[in-house]
């Protein structure tokens, strides 16, 4: 685990269990995190999630459709040594609209059509689809 990117440790790690087909995972339970798996469980891309008690973690509830996983992928788009911004104008579609950009806006942590919708823009974190 790198200790400079803790969000692209969380999406390796959702992404690396619901590759193995694993029921749930757990996660660093930092509000970051907490954010993204709320529009993650919104967008139905995950079951639940909840903190765990007396640790810092939180358990991921993956979903599966038919025995598929229904997160197909994630992708960090803004690193620590590379910072991608844009404002609500620029904002990515994700595979024409059937994936999701997660962004960091001054409202909160939203989703590309969310942020639109608030027209506002911010730093573009991953796709999920």
């Amino acid at each position: 685990m790198s200790r400079t990117d803790p969000i692209a440790d969380f999406l390796t790690l959702i992404r690396n269990a619901s590759r193995a087909k694993k029921e749930s995972v757990d996660v660093q339970n930092s509000k970051m995190n907490r954010e993204m798996l709320g529009i993650l469980k919104k967008e139905g891309y995950i079951s639940d999630f909840k903190p765990m008690e007396a640790s810092r973690h939180a358990r991921v509830y993956l979903k599966y459709v038919s025995s598929h996983s229904a997160i197909k992928d994630l992708k960090r788009i803004s690193k620590p040594g590379l910072r991608i911004y844009a404002s609500h104008k620029d904002l990515p579609n994700v595979l024409r609209g059937l994936g999701i950009a997660v962004i960091s806006t001054p409202k909160g942590v939203l989703t590309n059509k969310e942020a639109r919708e608030l027209k506002v823009g911010g730093e573009i974190l991953c796709y999920v689809w």
